[in-house]
């Protein structure tokens, strides 16, 4: 169970970053251009891990390649749009609370599959969520949602999706090939986009604040922390892997506060610590049975 949550701990961690580099682009680079060069970024970090495999599985890949489209589709072409879409009009550190949303419908679809969650991680998991839901409030339960938000909360619903359905992973397909698979997949299906939107917003100019960015969600918050979600999922479940998750918020608001200057108050501080308990009482808690 250790190396599932440590690696599920990875990705959270690396991917607080990424929440914090579409927001520092969001007055450089287009939404969408920033996601379709994000996965060619991906794709050719992944290539040459992959390459050989995905030819030697190549007539699973044509067998399965609906349920590697959808996978595509939901992780790859939607999600990471919209969470560049969202950093247009809402600060990092909302981003990466509102998709704290992902573990509560990632424990959903666990338990519509017939898994049993246990009173434990439920209740540990109802603290996390007590903990966003102030944090996203600013410390209260009245909350003021900006249009980036509800952007945030399509994104979370699609990342939601996509972690649940990698339970159906095909078996034999090897975790490079689902990673290369998607993320072609993904970028042809944002490539129309992206044409578009070269045509009526223009492009970018490169420029280290432009293509370093770009480099480290390619790198490490695709290619890195894809493969480590995937695989923390295989050994541990959504479910579990999803109260890691709940971590996020907590990284974006401290990446956010020291990087961008975003404000923290006591309020926030405290928040954090009802996250970082309900984590780690969930994360602790043995498999119902």
């Amino acid at each position: 169970m250790v190396p599932g949550l440590l690696l599920a701990a990875v990705a959270t961690v690396v991917w607080s970053g990424s929440f914090v580099t579409s927001r520092a682009l969001h007055d450089s680079v287009p939404p969408v251009q920033a996601a379709f060069w994000r996965w060619v970024v991906a794709i050719a970090a992944v290539a040459p891990f992959a390459l050989r495999q995905t030819w030697r599985q190549w007539a699973l890949v044509r067998r399965h390649l609906g349920f590697l489209t959808v996978a595509a589709l939901l992780g790859v072409t939607v999600y990471n749009t919209l969470v560049n879409q969202a950093g247009l009009t809402t600060s990092a550190a909302n981003m990466g609370m509102i998709m704290a949303a992902s573990p509560v419908l990632m424990a959903l679809y666990e338990r519509l599959s017939g898994a049993r969650l246990g009173a434990r991680r439920v209740f540990g998991t109802a603290v996390a969520c007590c903990g966003v839901l102030l944090l996203v409030g600013d410390g209260s339960l009245s909350f003021r949602f900006a249009p980036g938000d509800l952007w945030m909360f399509a994104a979370a619903l699609s990342f939601a999706s996509y972690s649940a359905l990698l339970r159906r992973r095909p078996d034999g397909l090897g975790g490079p090939v689902l990673l290369f698979t998607t993320f072609v997949l993904g970028a042809l299906m944002l490539l129309p986009a992206h044409l578009i939107s070269l045509i009526v917003q223009g492009g970018f100019e490169p420029s280290a604040g432009t293509v370093g960015p770009l480099v480290y969600v390619g790198v490490f918050s695709s290619a890195v922390a894809f493969f480590a979600w995937n695989r923390a999922i295989a050994l541990i479940g959504t479910a579990r892997a999803g109260v890691v998750y709940y971590l996020q918020p907590v990284c974006v608001a401290l990446l956010s506060y020291a990087l961008l200057g975003e404000t923290m108050g006591s309020a926030q501080v405290v928040c954090m610590a009802l996250i970082l308990g309900g984590v780690a009482l969930a994360a602790a808690a043995r498999p119902a049975r």
